[in-house]
């Protein structure tokens, strides 16, 4: 079963990421894009703080999303892939780190939790939380957003 104090870790590394991101959307004056882009992320944090035996389900799809982008992000920077381009300000660059941080240690955590939880149930859960953070992704980048 899941130790309450991993729940937690997963809330804080979620809210972690959220803030990262915020402080991005504020510096790149992005704020609406990078609201939607966290929003699902938002469930991990509620549903860690209470202990749920699903923030594990909610947390990985979201952590593994973000740490490929900054992952991706990191490897545009160094010069050796061209997935991701962009102008990015030493701000932006410390918040990929903190982001990429807050999923790797979410990451860790999941991994080692025990949710308790069936299955089906858990692929389910995770599966519908990946299609949300990624649709949230896209709609981030649709004209009316991506220059709030």
């Amino acid at each position: 079963m899941t130790r309450p104090a991993d729940s937690r870790l997963l809330a804080l590394s979620s809210f972690f990421l959220i803030a990262a991101l915020y402080v991005v959307g504020v510096v790149s004056h992005e704020v609406l894009r990078h609201i939607i882009q966290t929003a699902p992320v938002w469930p991990t944090v509620i549903l860690g703080f209470r202990d749920s035996r699903w923030s594990k389900w909610t947390a990985m799809p979201c952590f593994i999303c973000w740490l490929l982008l900054m992952s991706l992000i990191w490897l545009f920077l160094l010069g050796w892939s061209h997935l991701i381009s962009g102008t990015f300000s030493p701000t932006e660059i410390a918040m990929t780190i903190v982001v990429g941080a807050a999923s790797i240690l979410g990451i860790a955590t999941g991994i080692r939790m025990r949710s308790g939880t069936s299955t089906v149930v858990a692929i389910a859960v995770f599966l519908l939380t990946l299609a949300v953070q990624v649709v949230a992704l896209r709609l981030s980048f649709l004209p009316g957003i991506a220059h709030d």
